[in-house]
């Protein structure tokens, strides 16, 4: 997070937004899809994704020209398009999102190493939840000691990252057996019609296009305006390509029934069976680094949305504390707490990556679906003045597909995030009993009426065995 007298230029905005973005999602895509489909549906499912993802890029850049006003991204946008309440439950929900992502990274760096000591299992040992409890505290004091010194690595890690995950692309092309990829091409009975392949695999990809609107979060340090927009642009069109990539040449590497049995990460595994167990080591340690890079990033990412949310009067003013380095170390220390939590619920879940990471899926989409709303919303105010049919285009298209990917997770996890969000009023009373103001609005008496019955109904379907972590 760099001090205002820092300001980004449009490299150091891309590389945040791809820094954000290639994390511990890209290293599992070959299983992932494999469990779902075959060449055809992931090429369609990818295609579906990209373009979804595009609008909702276009439509980060249109904000970001159209209201130069507004800091912090997707919680700002929320805010200003539809009021504070749903405002502060984007800010929150997108900040939960990322605690909830930042443990999937520890569960998949223990898998990793869990391959050469059993005792960590694939990240849900007790052993597991320990060690990454001392890399979550240790990653705390790493950022508060200073900005300075996580920038530097955040900056050395974010090329470090990509390498790996080229470097398996090239390989894989080469190792590539035609048959292998043309008998993976339709799938297999197990994994349905082409549209349920298809269905069933967008999930996948919400994870790893999480950090796309990065360069937004960021857009108080940005030297020029227009420089986030074409930043996240050109970042998001980047690591598509990539993600693309990973998943389309391990089909022609493996049999995608084998492919759906490997151990996380899967990439690992894919890189083994072609080049032998240097492959698998590689892919390791690039994981490593790679997820402990993306865990700095978004560490730094919600901390700075709570804190520009208390210096906006959202969230309450305890998280407004900065260090002399520019730290909010209030907001740094709850989004450290609520993913030690998180990573104690994962010793109860059956399989913890998988609900990690669905989980900050469903709870970043609300956020985005109001982004997208919010653009629609503006363009739709421009078109009246026979202006802006385009923008309406774009940011409709975007509102639907994130309506879609809601629609797709299926309502366990959309249950489970109504119990993280219900509580999360709590904060909102707190700031406006900070104010001297009302509690709530008539229309925020229903938004909140809805948000407890969908947590009420969530705890009673955990408690009944209807749905289970």
């Amino acid at each position: 997070m760099p001090t205002p007298a820092a300001k980004l230029t449009r490299p150091t905005l891309t590389a945040i937004v791809v820094g954000s973005m290639v994390g511990a999602g890209v290293f599992s895509l070959p299983r992932r899809f494999a469990e779902q489909t075959g060449v055809a549906g992931a090429l369609i499912a990818w295609g579906v994704a990209g373009t979804g993802m595009l609008m909702l890029a276009l439509v980060l850049r249109t904000l970001a020209l159209r209201r130069p006003d507004l800091d912090a991204g997707v919680y700002a946008y929320a805010k200003a398009g539809f009021g504070e309440y749903l405002g502060f439950f984007s800010a929150f929900g997108y900040w939960a999102s990322v605690c909830v992502g930042n443990v999937a990274y520890w569960v998949l760096i223990m898998s990793t190493v869990g391959a050469v000591w059993p005792a960590l299992g694939e990240g849900d040992t007790v052993v597991a939840a320990a060690l990454s409890t001392v890399g979550l505290w240790g990653f705390f004091l790493l950022i508060r000691r200073g900005v300075r010194e996580a920038a530097s690595i955040n900056r050395i890690v974010t090329v470090a990252k990509v390498v790996p995950v080229l470097v398996f692309v090239v390989l894989a092309l080469c190792y590539l057996d035609t048959d292998v990829f043309a008998a993976n091409f339709h799938g297999t009975a197990h994994t349905g019609s082409l549209f349920d392949q298809v269905r069933g695999t967008l999930p996948a990809t919400v994870f790893v296009f999480l950090g796309v609107e990065g360069a937004s979060a960021y857009s108080r340090h940005a030297k020029r305006r227009e420089d986030v927009g074409r930043a996240t642009l050109l970042g998001f069109l980047s690591v598509l390509c990539v993600f693309a990539s990973v998943t389309i040449v391990s089909y022609g590497i493996m049999p995608m029934s084998e492919i759906a049995q490997l151990r996380r990460p899967s990439m690992a595994g894919v890189l083994e069976h072609a080049v032998g167990t240097w492959g698998g080591v590689f892919v390791g340690v690039g994981l490593i680094v790679s997820v402990l890079g993306a865990y700095l990033a978004w560490t730094l990412m919600a901390a700075e949305v709570l804190f520009v949310a208390a210096q906006d009067d959202d969230m309450p003013r305890f998280l407004r504390r900065a260090t002399a380095d520019d730290v909010p170390v209030r907001a740094l220390l709850m989004t450290t707490l609520l993913s030690q939590a998180v990573l104690v619920i994962t010793l109860f879940s059956k399989d913890a990556l998988t609900f990690t990471l669905r989980l900050t899926s469903a709870l970043s989409l609300i956020p985005y679906l109001l982004a997208a709303a919010f653009a629609a919303k503006l363009a739709g105010q421009r078109r009246t003045r026979r202006r802006g049919t385009g923008e309406l285009v774009v940011a409709s298209l975007a509102t639907v597909y994130t309506a879609f990917l809601l629609f797709a997770a299926g309502p366990k996890f959309l249950l489970v995030s109504f119990i993280v969000y219900a509580p999360a009023t709590v904060l909102f009373v707190m700031a406006r009993r900070e104010q001297g103001r009302r509690l709530f609005s008539e229309r925020e008496r229903v938004v909140l009426a809805v948000s407890v019955a969908g947590a009420g109904l969530g705890i009673l379907a955990l408690t009944l065995g209807w749905i289970s972590l």
